[in-house]
């Protein structure tokens, strides 16, 4: 993929009004008090995992509407706590997998919880997901999990998700290896995307590591790329006529602009400019309005794989610095 945005000096200068309704905030709140209203019943149930460096533990919690939840804790074995703790969101399609997939931050001290996108996993080879989602379609939709409820806020799939992903941190912080105050959000693509959305959303969030984001300043995405999984929305919307003001209305209440705008912590953030699948004007859209300390980190010849284990060490330096 050649280069297809904005040059670099754009990029940096890039910072368009958040598309966002007046009762934005309300939304949220309302979102969190009603999945507040279901006790979170953590579940930690030590899990064989054969390491010997690393205790794993099976986790489940409720999350939206009372859903169940899995997720995998990992605590350096021996350490002592309470330690600060990584919590991970997953990219798009995939699932948990095993316990053994996600030792990074553990190699470097920190517990973390890998948290599971519901209803994923299941079209992902290589990471399997054990999470359903019973709250099913509340319209047509497209192929995948873009359309999903689009047609209002209140039925949309990443009102689910984003909320399990706020619950998550309220599971890192309940379990007693775990130091409360030192919460770091964690993901690249979809999980960007969510972790924009939950250091908005959660007062107790330290400090964000939003890799190649997506799930923001979705209008110029939807017009600029012809990949998925923002083309789901496109190919919704050829069908679907008439349906367009419905739809960004009710994406404007999940724009990762609008959550960078609201996140006071420090983030450091990612962006790869031969990325077509979510184009780096997206992210220094959200990056320019993060309301807090950051950093961004640019990879000129690298598409959606970002930085890959060059951004990774420096995430640790920067993890390192917050212990």
């Amino acid at each position: 993929m050649a280069l297809f945005d904005l040059p670099l000096d754009q990029l940096r200068a890039y910072r368009p009004d958040p598309d966002e309704p007046e009762d934005f905030d309300a939304f949220w709140e309302r979102s969190l008090d009603e999945a507040a209203a279901h006790p979170l019943d953590a579940e930690f149930i030590p899990y064989d995992a054969a390491m010997t460096a690393v205790d794993s533990y099976d986790v489940s919690f409720a999350g939206w509407g009372g859903h169940r939840i899995s997720a995998w804790l990992n605590v350096p074995a021996g350490a002592e706590g309470p330690l600060p703790a990584v919590v991970h969101y997953l990219g798009y399609g995939g699932g948990r997998g095993l316990p053994l997939d996600h030792l990074v931050w553990p190699a470097a001290g920190w517990a973390t919880l890998l948290v599971d996108t519901r209803g994923q996993g299941a079209v992902n080879h290589h990471s399997a997901g054990s999470t359903p989602d019973p709250h099913g379609a509340a319209n047509p939709q497209s192929p995948g999990f873009m359309t999903n409820g689009i047609l209002d806020p209140e039925t949309y799939y990443y009102r689910r998700v984003f909320t399990d992903a706020v619950r998550a941190v309220e599971v890192a912080r309940s379990h007693p290896s775990v130091d409360p105050a030192r919460i770091v959000v964690n993901g690249a693509s979809q999980g960007g995307g969510i972790a924009q959305a939950v250091a908005a959303l959660s007062p107790h969030v330290k400090a964000a590591f939003v890799d190649v984001p997506f799930l923001t300043h979705y209008r110029r995405a939807v017009e600029i790329t012809d990949e998925d999984p923002y083309q789901e929305i496109v190919r919704f919307l050829a069908t679907q006529h008439g349906t367009q003001s419905q739809v960004f209305r009710t994406l404007s209440y999940f724009d990762g602009v609008s959550f960078a705008a609201r996140a006071p912590v420090p983030a450091l953030y990612s962006v790869a400019l031969m990325d077509s699948i979510c184009p780096p004007s997206t992210v220094f859209a959200a990056y320019n309005h993060w309301a807090g300390p950051k950093e961004i980190e640019v990879y000129p010849w690298n598409g959606h794989e970002g930085g890959t284990g060059v951004h990774r060490q420096a995430q640790l330096r920067m993890l390192r610095d917050l212990a």
